[in-house]
């Protein structure tokens, strides 16, 4: 019980400090959180989840820094899978909203960053439970990518790439989508917006077939134009990317979801002395 009520930030603690050390006092506390949180009895996250989330949410209308808003990601997704993950879907509405609202003001962005971070750790951990939320999360992030600076542009790549990996082939529908909000990000003037590009693209061509079929050869011409101007960082993520494809396309592969469900059938089968047909 002494560990479940360390999970608590210490309000009383954290008010008694300047403003400019709290941020440093929350960080810590985030760390903290991070490390307790796989080692505690779920009875006693579930016990506290309630006021953990009221203490997140908190500092995600905080106006976090980098560093602390994909610590909160992490933890608000954590903490959400290893406790009741059913009010998961209030969380993501709230990030909902926070993407959409005009607010402009210098807080404004952080906040809107860190909304997003906490989206794509959501959806990486909970994968399938959120399915009901993808569509209207996929349109927010789509439609705030058209706005965006490149700070943005940035978030909401590594938060696709991690919405494609928790969902698996369950994304399917919206790979095209996806697809497009990639491809221009791949010759983005930002290199960081280049290497999410390149990551997000990566996860995708996973279940998305037609990225190394139909879409081969475009692909690999934006690839090259990626190239112009790079830094090491682009070359290694782009070359990464290029190379997965063409590997593919030699040797055609089935996509990840339905590799593992031929695979248990092929031993299933083998058990019982039957061939496959």
């Amino acid at each position: 019980m002494e560990r479940a009520h360390s999970l608590l930030l210490s309000e009383a603690a954290c008010s008694q400090l300047a403003e400019h050390q709290r941020p440093q006092f929350i960080f810590e506390w985030l760390t903290r959180l991070k490390e307790l949180l796989p080692v505690t009895d779920r009875v006693d996250i579930k016990q506290n989840q309630r006021r953990l989330i009221e203490q997140l949410s908190g500092v995600l209308i905080g106006s976090p820094g980098p560093p602390t808003r994909w610590l909160l990601a992490h933890c608000v997704a954590l903490l959400y899978r290893l406790g009741d993950p059913i009010a998961a879907s209030l969380f993501v509405d709230r990030c909902h909203d926070i993407i959409r609202s005009k607010d402009d003001s210098p807080s404004g962005l952080p906040t809107r960053l860190a909304a997003i971070a906490c989206l794509g750790a959501l959806f990486e951990q909970l994968g399938r439970m959120l399915f009901g939320s993808f569509k209207d999360t996929l349109t927010s992030l789509l439609k705030a990518m058209k706005s965006a600076e490149s700070q943005g542009r940035y978030e909401i790549m590594l938060s696709l790439e991690k919405i494609l990996r928790g969902l698996g082939a369950s994304a399917v529908p919206c790979h095209r989508d996806v697809y497009k909000a990639a491809r221009a990000c791949l010759t983005d003037r930002s290199m960081a917006v280049r290497c999410a590009a390149a990551e997000c693209l990566l996860e995708l061509q996973r279940e998305a077939t037609f990225l190394w079929t139909s879409e081969l050869e475009n692909v690999a011409t934006l690839c090259f134009r990626a190239f112009e101007g790079s830094n090491y960082s682009v070359r290694v993520s782009v070359a990464k990317l290029l190379g997965t494809l063409l590997a593919a396309a030699v040797e055609p592969r089935q996509p990840t979801a339905t590799q593992g469900r031929v695979s248990r059938r092929y031993w299933a089968t083998n058990a019982n002395g039957i061939k496959i047909p």
